[in-house]
């Protein structure tokens, strides 16, 4: 799954067709599934139950909370109308769900911004954190996505790691006075995303040790990182003092766990014992289509789940 492709889908399933119900309907409890909240606090994106649901926002996080889920992440925040920000933030301060991860900023799919000397690159990147602050806020999130972008054809690769560094210190100190987390997300360069400048948790972790910022942190993808490099746990553990998100999706396929190679049982065990309490974001497809499709989901995060 393109991760562009994710984002618009995503967004683009999620239309605000309705704006005034915020009342809970009895049928949008998920069948022959427990209401007890999950031990880890994974989060579900828009779409993913609509099926069930509908395609009002609203009856969807009414679902997820019904199904025991504790957090929403959503990639597309960014581009919502503010009413649909504060719409969305209201319904879920009332089923006391947790906000995750949104992007950030435009990603440089095509073109390298953060990783060239482009002053005028990083300016717009630096605008567009300041804007992502106040949708945070409107929110209730902690973590906006950050992607360098492409690497540049005509830098080595030092000078492009100098050039995001640079530019990152100037994003934390936007991001500190508000106690708000900018977490880099390296992406596999084999299935996914060809090109792209982040690509291993290593490189993640010396940047953010480079920057010595609370406000820049590594988003862990373990789907893209089994791709790109696989020994999951030992690489979570080496770097755990700098990751501060975690996504999952199986792999091959990007789907919801115990459907591909991953060992999820074990992965969330080990989390749980390390005391993870952040968010756990579901940035995957599902491997059926229709409800029978979502009820697999929750019975995946049902069976891997720790508690």
């Amino acid at each position: 799954m393109d991760r562009r492709d994710f984002i618009k889908n995503t967004l683009l399933s999620t239309t605000f067709a309705t704006l005034g119900s915020f009342s809970v309907f009895s049928d949008l409890s998920a069948p022959n599934s427990s209401s007890q909240r999950f031990t880890l606090n994974y989060a579900p994106h828009f779409g993913m139950f609509e099926k069930h649901a509908g395609k009002d926002p609203i009856k969807q996080l009414q679902f997820m909370a019904d199904t025991g889920f504790k957090a929403l992440e959503d990639n597309s925040m960014r581009d919502r109308s503010i009413k649909e920000q504060k719409h969305i933030a209201k319904e879920m301060k009332r089923l006391n769900m947790d906000m995750g991860v949104f992007v950030a900023h435009s990603i440089g799919w095509e073109e390298p911004n953060l990783t060239t000397d482009d002053k005028d690159a990083h300016k717009k990147f630096l605008e567009e954190i300041r804007a992502s602050v106040d949708v945070a806020k409107r929110v209730n999130a902690t973590w906006m996505t950050v992607v360098p972008g492409r690497l540049h054809p005509r830098l080595e690769l030092p000078y492009q790691t100098a050039n995001v560094i640079e530019v990152l210190k100037k994003a934390a100190k936007i991001l500190e006075p508000h106690g708000l987390v900018m977490v880099l997300e390296p992406l596999n360069p084999l299935r996914d995303h060809p090109g792209q400048f982040l690509t291993k948790t290593s490189q993640a972790y010396e940047i953010c040790k480079a920057v010595g910022s609370p406000s820049c942190k590594i988003l862990y993808d373990v789907y893209h990182q089994q791709i790109t490099e696989g020994n999951l746990i030992p690489n979570i553990e080496y770097a755990w003092d700098e990751i501060a998100y975690i996504q999952v999706g199986d792999n091959p396929g990007r789907n919801e766990p115990t459907t591909g190679e991953i060992n999820y049982r074990n992965l969330f065990k080990f989390l749980a014992k390390k005391g993870y309490e952040g968010i756990i974001g579901m940035e995957h497809g599902n491997s059926m289509a229709g409800k029978k499709g979502e009820q697999a989901v929750i019975e995946a995060y049902r069976a891997c789940d720790p508690g």
